[in-house]
């Protein structure tokens, strides 16, 4: 009977019982059309089960009726919902004509009302969009206080989470962490309703991995799986938290269960129609088959994501590296970083321009990385950023020749890295550690590093890792030296002054001096005689 159809619909919306609410609504309106509220119902019961079209035209009708039975500014609502629908699908065009209906309607009724700080978010995305900072905070901060004056629990949280997004953008991080977690008190104790609870999780942790903060990232991850779990017919978000989870767990160095969630992900995104979801869930699937020596699955991931509209740098240049193309890389790693101006995503790029930079020997260019990638960590104060930071200052420490340094800031970084939980990166910092005893001369201390890395290396599964060791330690002939300490030598044994020297590799006097104190050390020798005879004897020239 329609009449217990709609009943059953009613009640399984009210138990989260997505698909049963679908179907049950769905014969009821077939049967009588549902009224307004009814079919709100219906259209947000075809969201959380990925019937995106369908939910959109539902919601169309449940605004017309809102209309027909003179709620007018309940149909605006709807129509602002509609508008930041389209928008968040990138259709922009549909986008401004119901946000534009909206605004009509409201200005119509001429009364103080919820709808007017509604009407308050799209502007602000505008804002955000064209670097207008200040002006989008203003906006959100209006809305907040309408939304405390209405008290609508869902305009509250969605207005602070973007103030929490806005002040990242600022780089004023923890002003931001603290509004995305005043924004989570809504959530967590169930005041939201379906839809917004979803998104606000979802952009909450999407802000908390742009702001590398790995911990909240990791912990309302863990309670959006929950929430997910209690709602087993919901599809809507189900991709996203998968997405979300793979992320922690490639941190987490829980790779083959990572590439399992990122997959599955992707074919929930697919099935929800989100696209920004499904491309970041298939270049987590790049990351993790590139660490695991799968090139050519991760090229094919990449690729995938990029036709999603997911960035596929920097995980494309490391692959080109990897490749052993270093030129394509340094190309797409320079492309992507002219592309923003945004310090936490150069952030994330940085790393691999750097490390690309030394494997091309442009050591000056690795130091700009360095050193931009410092100033991001010291002005944000998230650690994981500045396990990164001492990260790749060490490393480019190492190329300068200054092993000391290096090695202080590498067991910083690699003690923020256990901190942080993340054994791959603790792992390849050991590596330079290894690399930093090994230039001062200690033997000993460079085999343990380089044992403990392996170990983690071989845990993980990081294949390509474990090559790289296996090159380096049978590379006999070269008696320790890295590349450049060769380069050095060879131009000593060719009678080249430490100012000749210098002009022809493009680094400073200085920087040869410590190369030379290195070489010194590696080959027992005291002299610039000494060791042109001992490169001589040995065949490195």
């Amino acid at each position: 009977m329609p009449g217990d159809d709609l009943d059953r619909g009613r009640e399984a919306f009210e138990q989260r019982a997505w698909l049963d609410a679908y179907e049950a609504l769905s014969r009821a309106d077939a049967a009588s059309t549902l009224a307004a509220a009814d079919l709100e119902l219906l259209a947000v019961s075809a969201s959380m089960v990925g019937r995106v079209d369908d939910s959109t035209t539902l919601m169309e009708r449940t605004h017309h009726a809102y209309l027909d039975e003179g709620a007018v500014l309940r149909a605006a609502g709807i129509a602002i919902w509609i508008g930041m629908s389209f928008a968040g699908r990138e259709e922009f065009g549909p986008a401004g004509g119901w946000i534009g209906r909206a605004q009509r309607l409201v200005e119509r009724e001429g009364k103080d009302c919820v709808e007017r700080g509604w009407l308050l978010v799209p502007a602000a995305f505008q804002q955000l969009a064209a670097g207008d900072y200040d002006g989008a905070f203003a906006g959100l901060g209006e809305a907040v206080a309408t939304a405390e004056r209405f008290h609508d629990a869902d305009l509250l949280a969605g207005a602070m989470q973007l103030q929490g997004l806005v002040r990242i953008k600022q780089e004023r991080v923890e002003d931001g962490l603290r509004l995305l977690d005043e924004a989570m008190v809504g959530v967590t104790a169930g005041e939201l309703s379906p839809i917004m609870t979803g998104v606000v999780y979802c952009a909450v942790i999407a802000c908390c991995e742009e702001a590398f903060e790995s911990r909240r990232a990791r912990e309302w991850t863990s309670a959006l799986a929950r929430w997910c779990e209690l709602q087993p017919q919901m599809v809507s978000f189900s991709g996203r938290c998968l997405a979300h989870r793979a992320g922690v767990l490639q941190l987490q160095g829980a790779w083959s269960e990572a590439l399992t969630e990122a997959r599955l992900a992707r074919e929930r995104c697919e099935a929800a129609m989100n696209r920004a979801a499904t491309g970041e869930a298939l270049y987590r699937q790049g990351e993790l088959l590139r660490l695991q020596g799968a090139f050519a699955d991760a090229e094919k991931a990449y690729r995938e994501a990029a036709t999603y509209g997911r960035e596929p740098q920097p995980g494309l240049a490391l692959l080109r590296l990897a490749q052993g193309d270093a030129e394509a890389a340094a190309a797409g790693i320079r492309r992507a970083l002219a592309e923003t101006d945004d310090s936490l995503h150069r952030a994330g790029l940085l790393p691999a321009r750097a490390e690309i930079a030394l494997a091309l020997d442009e050591v000056g260019e690795a130091r700009e990385a360095a050193v931009e990638l410092a100033e991001v960590a010291t002005s944000s104060g998230r650690p994981m950023l500045a396990a990164l930071a001492g990260q790749v200052g060490g490393s480019v420490e190492l190329a300068e020749g200054d092993a000391q340094a290096a090695l202080v800031s590498l067991r910083r970084a690699w003690q923020l890295w256990e901190d942080v939980g993340a054994p791959y990166e603790s792992a390849r910092t050991r590596v330079l550690i290894a690399q930093a005893c090994a230039a001062l001369g200690d033997g000993d201390a460079a085999d343990l590093e380089l044992e403990a890395a392996r170990a983690g290396f071989a845990s993980l599964g990081a294949k390509p890792d474990l090559a790289r060791l296996d090159r380096a330690g049978g590379d006999a002939d070269t008696h320790g030296l890295s590349r450049r300490e060769l380069e050095v030598l060879r131009l000593v044994a060719a009678g080249r002054t430490n100012r000749q020297i210098a002009a022809e590799l493009v680094v400073s006097e200085h920087t040869v001096a410590r190369h030379l104190q290195n070489i010194f050390g590696k080959l027992g020798v005291s002299t610039r005689t000494a060791a042109t005879a001992f490169a001589f004897e040995r065949h490195l020239v």
